[in-house]
């Protein structure tokens, strides 16, 4: 975090300068509060009334199960892709046409099937998070280097323990960089589904803000999105540092 410090002082920066222009009304108030405003209401909504908690909670469900279900798809599937030139035959043509579809496009064919409760939300997530992990993983796989396969398969190695213990650590890297991926798109894509048939979520919960026009309100939702989005990331980048220590190499901090 030390070397942050930068990018951390220009936030602050900015947010100085927001809050000056809206004290000077160079800037519309009502539309831009100033910034301690919008701190008051994010303390209000977020500890004291805890409004904005209940509603992170049904969206932090629906990001972490969607993204879930995602890389337990995602991850067998591209491994098999890598390996098994049919699977990759017969799996390729329908993953580059559904993968260019925009996430959101996805929401209309899902409330049809799945309605507007959690399921639907779920699985927006669900396969907006799938693609990035598979193709990302198969290709790790296909990036391996055939030496290391060969040498293993010199050794003894079946093809099933070649898996386990050369081909899948060797893509690992390629694995947890679609899943950071995805992360990012879950919260997007949630978020979206919720502005457009929820009830509950932070996403509702902006879009709601701007609709009795507790303009406050919204922009500590928007600003605790932020931070959500920093904080996944920044936890992602601890397991991933972890998981590939072998390498050598750690997370700047």
């Amino acid at each position: 975090m030390k070397k942050r410090w930068p990018g951390f002082l220009l936030i602050l920066v900015l947010l100085a300068a927001w809050e000056g222009a809206s004290a000077a009304h160079l800037i519309d108030s009502l539309t831009f509060p100033r910034v301690t405003v919008i701190f008051e209401s994010w303390w209000r909504s977020l500890v004291t009334q805890g409004e904005l908690t209940r509603q992170l909670m049904p969206s932090l469900g629906r990001i972490f199960m969607g993204f879930a279900l995602a890389a337990i798809v995602g991850v067998p599937l591209g491994l098999l892709m890598g390996t098994i030139s049919m699977v990759y035959r017969l799996l390729e043509p329908i993953t580059e046409f559904i993968r260019p579809i925009p996430s959101s496009a996805y929401i209309p064919v899902a409330i049809l099937f799945l309605g507007i409760g959690n399921e639907m939300k779920v699985f927006v997530v669900f396969l907006a998070c799938m693609f990035p992990i598979l193709l990302n993983t198969y290709g790790g796989v296909r990036g391996v280097d055939p030496v290391l396969i060969d040498t293993g398969r010199t050794f003894g190695l079946s093809r099933t323990r070649a898996l386990w213990q050369i081909i899948l650590p060797a893509a690992l890297p390629s694995i947890l960089t679609g899943m950071r991926i995805s992360l990012g798109i879950a919260l997007i894509v949630a978020v979206v589904a919720e502005m457009i048939t929820g009830n509950s979520g932070i996403g509702y919960f902006i879009l709601d803000m701007q609709r009795i026009f507790r303009v406050p309100e919204m922009f500590a939702g928007i600003f605790t999105l932020g931070l959500l989005g920093f904080l996944i990331n920044f936890i992602f980048l601890r397991l991933e540092g972890y998981f590939l220590r072998w390498r050598g190499t750690s997370v700047e901090t």
